[in-house]
């Protein structure tokens, strides 16, 4: 129903910017709720940032303040503004979205759908 195609990871330098990219390929429409999850090795996955179709956002305490999540009107692309990039901004950043009714916050747990992952690596 739902197809995540992520693009813009890469490697840069700490405090260095990088722009992720997630296209939405389907029903568009039906998504409520779209956000960024990151895991990195050895550690629990986090939820980066999350916005609805009100174009509420919410994220991460550990991201505040640097990263911007933004989405296309039609739904279809939706984007991750990373500046002031650290070391520990390193993992695999996923996009995700879901059709559900429940809140949009960086709390959710689950989704519907989920895209293939883009590798953010920062070195000091």
């Amino acid at each position: 129903q739902v197809q995540l195609v992520e693009s813009g990871g890469g490697s840069v330098q700490a405090g260095g910017s990088l722009r992720l990219s997630c296209a939405v390929f389907g029903y568009a429409a039906s998504i409520s709720c779209m956000g960024w999850i990151r895991q990195a090795p050895g550690k629990e996955r986090e939820g980066v940032a999350t916005i609805n179709s009100d174009e509420f956002t919410t994220y991460g305490d550990s991201v505040k303040g640097r990263f911007t999540v933004s989405q296309h009107n039609s739904k279809t692309t939706l984007w991750l503004q990373m500046n002031s990039l650290k070391p520990e901004d390193t993992a695999m950043y996923y996009c995700a979205a879901t059709s559900w009714s429940t809140a949009c916050t960086t709390a959710r747990t689950g989704w519907t759908y989920w895209g293939q992952g883009t590798q953010v690596t920062v070195s000091s």
